[in-house]
């Protein structure tokens, strides 16, 4: 396994600001290209009660980025809509890795959970 240099631990945030961001389960349902981008593909998450599309800079960190199709992730779902690549992006991925350098990996649960269960 790659070391890495460990960055410095961010500033202390209260219990309140953490309470206000919302990451949850939910499983990637389709991987799409989005025409004339590089680096970025859209994905169709199923959270429960609904579908959102969720844009992710995941297209040249893996040889097949339609791997994950079928997988549950984490993912901040109370993020302000983002417009990018000419679409809106409702979330993030919650991801492993990529602000250290190192190949990110999705940050998944241990077992199959419900979708939209909360994380925290």
């Amino acid at each position: 396994m790659k070391k890495i240099k460990v960055a410095p631990v961010k500033p202390t945030v209260s219990f309140n600001v953490f309470e206000k961001i919302d990451i949850r389960v939910g499983t990637i349902q389709r991987v799409e290209d989005i025409e004339g981008v590089d680096k970025v593909v859209r994905l169709i998450v199923d959270f429960g009660d609904h579908e959102r599309t969720i844009l992710a800079g995941i297209k040249q960190e893996r040889q097949d980025p339609k791997e994950i199709e079928g997988k549950q992730a984490l993912f901040v779902v109370n993020l302000e809509p983002r417009k990018m690549m000419g679409e809106v992006s409702d979330g993030m991925l919650f991801d492993i890795g990529y602000a250290d350098g190192i190949s990110p990996a999705l940050a998944v649960p241990e077992k199959q959970v419900p979708n939209g269960a909360r994380a925290g």
